[in-house]
């Protein structure tokens, strides 16, 4: 069944000059089939694809891009003799087209894996996993803290475009024709606190970070979703074209001795992960 969206669009620091940037210097390139990791070090540059989600890559308020994956990227990345790291900003939903259509050369975006995504990257283990939240106004008037919620209130609900929270809502029995699909959580926030939707679906850490400053909306307490009846704990990490398995695996190589080190804990706690969300799931596991 075809998805309706209704777009509520709001300029952002997320989106902001550097990002267009990137764009305009990227956006129309196309890099070359082959062995990817020889030719990215070759080229000692790799293009990242990023979304503007905070905290997983977005463009800070200095216009700089940053994010749990990217400064994870440069370090991994620079570990493989690849120096550089140019960061690609596209729409959440962009991201996999464009990966395959040869305009970056990994998603670096804290991307959930799912079997669907699965069917078309291949992903590196993740390097967190994470519980969903939603973004409702202060005080919870309507009481939201499960999809199933959402369905017995009817209530409006909002989550972004290509996020996993779409597929979570419909199964709970929430029409997917009435879904609102927004730009990002910064957007999502807009909505809530206006009133055009009563609740934006979004990671627990997406949801904490956004409303920090806010003084008309909240997140809820972090829950796992509940999909023919199993409770779903996802996983983030880097997706690569199916045919870039040398550098999927090398890059697996680093981020597993980096796991073991306490490195890679150390790298996204800035951006507000905690140990509790640090994972050893593998991407063949949530891949089924």
């Amino acid at each position: 069944m075809p998805r309706t969206t209704h777009q509520i669009r709001r300029r952002t620091l997320l989106w902001g000059t550097a990002a267009a940037a990137a764009v305009g210097a990227a956006g129309c390139a196309r890099v070359a089939s082959g062995d990817t990791l020889g030719r990215l070090r070759s080229q000692r540059t790799v293009r990242l694809g990023i979304a503007g989600e905070v905290p997983y890559g977005y463009v800070d308020e200095q216009g700089a891009f940053t994010g749990e994956a990217p400064e994870l990227a440069k370090v991994v990345f620079q570990r493989l003799g690849i120096d550089r790291v140019q960061p690609v900003a596209t729409d959440f939903a962009s991201l996999i087209p464009g990966l395959n259509s040869q305009q970056f050369d990994v998603v670096s975006a804290g991307m959930y894996i799912n079997r669907q995504r699965c069917e078309q990257v291949i992903f590196a283990d993740p390097e967190y996993q994470m519980l969903d939240s939603f973004i409702v106004r202060k005080g919870n008037p309507k009481n939201l803290r499960s999809y199933e919620d959402v369905v017995r209130a009817k209530a409006r609900f909002a989550t972004g475009s290509g996020y996993a929270e779409i597929g979570y809502a419909v199964a709970a029995g929430y029409p997917e024709k009435d879904i609102v699909i927004l730009q990002d959580q910064v957007a999502g926030l807009n909505a809530v606190e206006s009133g055009r939707v009563d609740v934006f679906a979004a990671t627990a850490l997406t949801a904490r970070s956004v409303v920090r400053k806010s003084a008309k909306a909240e997140a809820t307490e972090a829950f796992a979703a509940v999909v023919d009846g199993k409770r779903k704990i996802d996983g983030g990490g880097f997706a690569f074209r199916p045919t870039d398995t040398a550098l999927r695996d090398a890059f697996n190589t680093e981020l597993h001795t980096m796991k073991k080190s306490g490195e890679l804990f150390r790298i996204l706690r800035p951006f507000g992960f905690t140990e509790a969300e640090m994972t050893t799931l593998t991407a063949e596991e949530l891949c089924r």
